[in-house]
């Protein structure tokens, strides 16, 4: 049975793209009508294709949208379209600041459980969207809650983990590989440092502020400072952006990737060679930076 379905998937699918290939100048897509301009998307056809044929009951009755540099694919038609617009966009945020545009598959299931299955062994718990290899997952719920801009700021953070291979990262240190999604995601988007860490800024108010970088049990589902986590690591890459350039933020991620394995010594040696300072030295004055940033 799930052979035929899977199939059934794959040929719905391919009767899709032989139908669009046909309608110029605009392309169309299921019921949905995309400008020409959309046909790069092309080439990502047949990773759709084969994402798709993986869980085949999920998009029974499904459409897909066609952008340059994605393909979306989801059983609401304007959301879907929608999705294809912002992912564009957040392809060319990455692009601008990673130094390439990434290509990505989006999947929009219809409910928070479809997306657990999608994003398993991974857990969608507190989550709008979760990046996959070569995929991002939304999940619906909490997707639906965003506004404009969060929606613009989530996918593109995910986006730049897809860009960035985050899920074969190894033993990268969370603050980074969290903090750099964030500082591409948060891009132009005019928000305050303030703004974006209000937990972290209530907690300096309080008193309270962190004494060191956070780590991954920082970062994990239902722990109690996740929120300060994500605000102190896009605020340590704002920090080497500001302080050493962002061409040597992305060099520092480059350099990581490439001794991701170390643990702590891989990072400090990557700190070393690209920023100058070791890691100590870096968290020092990034800590000294959280107050002063957060008061402007």
């Amino acid at each position: 049975m799930l052979g035929m379905l899977r199939t059934r998937a794959l040929a719905w699918l391919s009767a899709l793209v032989r139908l669009s290939a046909l309608v110029r100048p605009a392309v169309l897509i299921g019921l949905l009508v995309l400008p020409a301009a959309a046909a790069p998307g092309d080439r990502l056809l047949p990773r759709a294709r084969a994402i798709a044929g993986e869980h085949p009951r999920i998009w029974t009755g499904a459409s897909l949208a066609r952008g340059e540099h994605v393909v979306v694919v989801g059983g609401r038609r304007g959301l879907i379209g929608e999705l294809a617009v912002l992912a564009d966009r957040g392809s060319r945020t990455v692009a601008r600041v990673w130094g390439r545009p990434v290509d990505a598959v989006v999947l929009v299931p219809a409910t928070t459980e479809q997306a657990a299955v999608l994003a398993a062994p991974a857990s969608v718990a507190g989550l709008a969207a979760l990046a996959g290899p070569g995929r991002v997952i939304i999940e619906p719920s909490g997707f639906a809650r965003l506004s404009a801009a969060g929606r613009r700021i989530v996918i593109t953070h995910e986006l730049t983990h897809v860009a960035t291979d985050a899920a074969e990262t190894g033993d990268m240190p969370a603050w980074l590989v969290e903090g750099f999604a964030d500082y591409v995601g948060y891009s132009g988007s005019g928000l305050t440092a303030r703004e974006i860490a209000a937990e972290l800024a209530a907690d300096l108010r309080a008193g309270a502020p962190p004494h060191a970088l956070p780590d991954h049990a920082d970062f994990a589902a239902g722990s109690p400072r996740r929120a300060q986590a994500y605000e102190e690591a896009w605020l340590a890459c704002r920090y080497i952006a500001e302080r050493f350039g962002e061409n040597r933020l992305v060099a520092l991620y480059r350099a990581a990737m490439g001794t991701g394995s170390n643990g702590p010594a891989g990072i400090d040696e990557a700190m070393r060679a690209t920023l100058g300072v070791s890691t100590a030295e870096l968290t020092r004055s990034w800590l000294a930076y959280l107050p002063v940033v957060i008061s402007r």
